[in-house]
């Protein structure tokens, strides 16, 4: 990033707020509070920090956001509410990503969806390839702890709570149980099962509805049993 000597605009982080209008999903503020618009769907650059769940002061009262920060071509701070679809989507990515995989620049991309919501979608800016992740049981993660555990790895050890003690020793446990439940997504695809179907044999076999609910015996159990079922299928 070039400094450039002389008279300018005060160096502090660009603003870009998410929201879904009629040709664009993001926009910034002028210094008269009035929105410039940005048709471009991506902004690429390298993931500084991320705030979870922090608390603003709007004109509507107090909300809570997620920002994240990006250097590029400048500083900028993404914000988005941290109910949103987008903030959900940023933080299934980056749960996603490596530790060493988030030191490398990436590509954040908007995309909307119905009505007023938008998605964010990460891409290898070198691959061109989006980071996969599943939408399947969204209802049922605990979104505090998924933040606190991204905010952990962008963010780095800052002062350690028993909150955070409690995360890092769940980490590992944790990482086992995205592969596997990574390995169902391939199996239940390539078996053309329907997220209808896969309920329905959890209810019946487990008792439960989702493969989040799932011990990890059972969830073991339900890998070795798709494995199975596909290989039959052959």
């Amino acid at each position: 990033m070039d400094i450039k000597l002389g008279f300018g605009s005060i160096p502090k982080p660009q603003y870009v707020f998410v929201s879904k209008e009629s040709d664009h999903c993001w926009y910034m503020l002028s210094d008269d509070a009035k929105q410039i618009p940005i048709y471009d769907r991506a902004l690429t650059g390298v993931i500084t920090e991320i705030e979870v769940n922090k608390i603003i002061e709007t004109s509507q009262g107090k909300s809570e956001k997620t920002d994240l920060h990006i250097l590029a071509d400048k500083p900028y701070i993404v914000r988005s509410g941290s109910e949103s679809y987008f903030s959900k989507s940023l933080l299934l990515s980056l749960d996603a990503l490596s530790y060493e995989q988030l030191l490398q620049p990436l590509t954040i991309a908007v995309s909307p969806g119905e009505k007023a919501i938008v998605f964010c979608t990460i891409y290898h800016p070198m691959t061109y390839r989006s980071v996969g992740v599943s939408w399947d049981g969204h209802k049922e993660i605990d979104w505090q702890v998924l933040g606190k555990r991204v905010s952990l790895k962008i963010n780095g050890k800052k002062t350690v709570t028993s909150d955070t003690r409690k995360i890092l020793n769940n980490e590992i446990n944790a990482e086992i149980r995205a592969d596997f439940i990574s390995k169902t997504d391939a199996y239940l695809s390539q078996l053309n099962w329907t997220p209808q179907q896969g309920r329905e044999y959890l209810q019946q076999k487990y008792g439960k509805k989702s493969r989040y609910h799932l011990s990890e015996t059972e969830l073991v159990d339900f890998v070795d049993y798709l494995k199975l079922q596909l290989a039959l299928s052959y």
